[in-house]
């Protein structure tokens, strides 16, 4: 019997969300999105519905899932908890990439009440990083240290930023001006972002620069670890320049007056930055992602390497950010379609990790779709 899926948000990664459900014949899919030209894209989707729809309010999500098997979630992240929300709510399996700044879990006991199972950050970091940290964390007898590594680059950097976003600058420049929480010696501790910068090699691509920023999020609760950090990944050259823009207030939201005006400088800033630090049709870009998780196994050290690297593909013209993000999260909804997880509740996918088989399965899913997630143990 066909399976419902609805996909809330069609945009970059929605797309890709929809697109690859409707690849699999046992789904018939419907693509709810507020913007006609993102719907317009998928209009020639065989087993997929574009319907335009107002999802900013929990009666439109209601209405939107009411007929579903499974729903996956592409919104953006400030309607991420109302929307997770209104999904449990509604009795329906969820998978979720929006990256709401809110604590998803603090919905895991009307999760459980409802007898709906949500898992949420399934997008490649949070996402597949998590899953991999919790694997390996359920095989090691006793973890030491987690660090991972991960990016999104133009594969022809261009000066004088040397950097291109996947995502709206705004919400990029975040990176640069929260302060970083990572584990140090078994206590949380928060650096300030763009912090402890340092160079390393990735093939294919050579050096690039990494530094601090807040991207573990449920791991500071889920993986008992004495050193724990995330850092993002761009060309070397480009943190300085925005430490400059930072220490000058560029990114500073209090308003400011300009001549009898009241402006946020962050709102100037990223109106500026847009247009440098927007991608063409078509442009090259990659998405690299490492995670390193070192322990004991056994009475002997043992460290678990993960491998990740993706380019924009001409073929289908996804963006590597899009598949890398969309497909996890496809790949999730399918595995919650299928009741192979049952317990309810709100979950990261670090708990998904710690299953028998689950990371094989993520790999093997991948790797069809033309993702290369490497995994090696030293």
């Amino acid at each position: 019997m066909t399976r419902k899926a609805v996909v809330l948000g069609c945009g970059l990664v929605g797309a890709t969300i929809a697109r690859d459900m409707a690849a699999d014949p046992r789904f018939e899919v419907t693509a709810f999105d507020a913007s006609a030209e993102n719907l317009r894209k998928l209009a020639d989707v065989p087993r997929l519905t574009p319907r335009q729809a107002d999802l900013g309010t929990p009666d439109g999500v209601r209405v939107a899932v009411a007929d579903a098997d499974v729903v996956l979630g592409a919104m953006p992240s400030a309607l991420g908890l109302m929307v997770l929300r209104t999904v449990i709510e509604s009795g329906k399996p969820f998978a979720d990439i929006s990256f709401m700044a809110e604590d998803a879990t603090q919905l895991s006991g009307l999760a459980r009440e409802k007898g709906v199972t949500a898992v949420v950050d399934c997008g490649v970091a949070p996402g597949l990083a998590n899953l991999a940290i919790g694997h390996s964390h359920a095989h090691l007898d006793r973890t030491d240290r987690v660090v991972y590594y991960v990016g999104g680059l133009p594969k022809q950097p261009s000066w004088p930023y040397l950097y291109k976003a996947p995502f709206a600058p705004s919400d990029v420049i975040e990176e640069y001006t929260r302060p970083a929480r990572m584990v140090e010696n078994g206590k949380v501790v928060a650096k300030p972002a763009m912090s402890d910068p340092e160079r390393l090699s990735f093939p294919p691509v050579g050096e690039l620069e990494a530094f601090n920023t807040d991207g573990l999020r449920s791991l500071l609760d889920t993986i008992a670890c004495p050193h724990m950090v995330e850092k993002t990944l761009r060309y070397p050259g480009h943190i300085e320049l925005m430490a400059v823009l930072r220490q000058t207030g560029f990114f500073k939201k209090e308003e400011i007056d300009v001549r009898g005006v009241r402006v946020r400088p962050l709102d100037v800033t990223a109106k500026l930055l847009f247009p440098m630090w927007t991608y063409q049709p078509g442009e090259e870009e990659f998405t690299i992602l490492r995670v390193i998780v070192e322990g004991e196994k056994g009475g002997r050290p043992q460290r678990h390497v993960y491998d990740l690297y993706d380019e924009y593909d001409h073929a289908t013209k996804q963006s590597s950010m899009a598949r890398t993000t969309g497909f996890p999260c496809a790949i999730v909804a399918r595995i919650l379609s299928d009741g192979e997880i049952t317990e309810p509740g709100v979950q990261p996918p670090e708990i998904l990790g710690r299953r028998p088989g689950m990371m094989d399965r993520m790999i093997e899913e991948l790797a069809r779709r033309g993702v290369h997630l490497k995994y090696r143990v030293e």
